[in-house]
């Protein structure tokens, strides 16, 4: 499935999608009326009607904002590493940092709503709509593959199905930081100003996550003992 641009938006579009995107981070897809929508956006049915057509088409067109233009820039800078490299395995410090890079920066963008997103998307991860989640798994579907093989080459002494274990979890990492950065308030010593600034989150979440990439392969030597 190829990566569709993103067509430019007017001014009541976008005024759908800003409310679209903070009420349902608020309340949930389920949660939000259209009522409530249409009276943050300042529009009425009819307009969201015309330009979106359904409740369905108005939640792809939130995700697809902004996810669209995020795993281009993942791809780009995938692109560029392994131009670099030459043909060389990349560093699997140096893939977790492509990935996660682009959505941690959205941590600091209160003004532009992109904090609103990335604890949308967090949230969304633990949302029990099929439907949704589903469409995510197809706007994923050629970055995480590009990047699945990308990890196969770096950690090739990693087996397959344990390598899609170790970045399932990486994901659930990603996922909770995006959507609980308030979580930090809960962790004794913890500073508030550390919650949105992306470069400390990147760089302790690189390390976090190449330890665990790059851990010992219990699972397969627990099944080994046990034959």
């Amino acid at each position: 499935m190829s990566l569709r641009a993103v067509k430019p938006l007017n001014e009541t579009q976008t005024r759908i999608l800003d409310a679209a995107e903070e009420l349902f981070m608020q309340h949930g897809f389920e949660g939000t009326s259209m009522r409530q929508l249409t009276a943050k956006a300042a529009v009425n049915l009819a307009a969201v009607n015309y330009h979106f057509g359904s409740k369905d088409a108005l939640i792809e067109a939130v995700f697809r904002r902004r996810l669209d233009p995020m795993n281009a820039e993942r791809l780009a800078e995938l692109d560029r590493l392994e131009l670099e490299a030459a043909g060389k395995p990349l560093a699997a410090e140096a893939l977790i940092g492509a990935f996660i890079g682009v959505s941690l920066a959205m941590i600091e963008d209160g003004r532009g709503g992109g904090r609103n997103f990335v604890r949308l998307l967090g949230r969304t991860y633990t949302d029990p709509s099929k439907t949704i989640r589903t469409l995510l798994g197809h706007m994923y579907a050629q970055t995480m593959e590009r990047f699945r093989a990308a990890f196969a080459r770096s950690l090739p002494e990693v087996p397959r199905e344990e390598l899609n274990w170790r970045l399932h979890f990486m994901f659930g990492t990603l996922s909770y930081t995006l959507a609980a950065t308030d979580a930090m308030n809960l962790i004794a010593g913890a500073k508030p100003e550390d919650r949105y600034d992306a470069r400390q989150l990147r760089a302790r979440l690189i390390d976090f996550l190449a330890a665990g990439l790059l851990a010992r392969d219990a699972a397969s030597a627990s099944v080994k003992k046990a034959a």
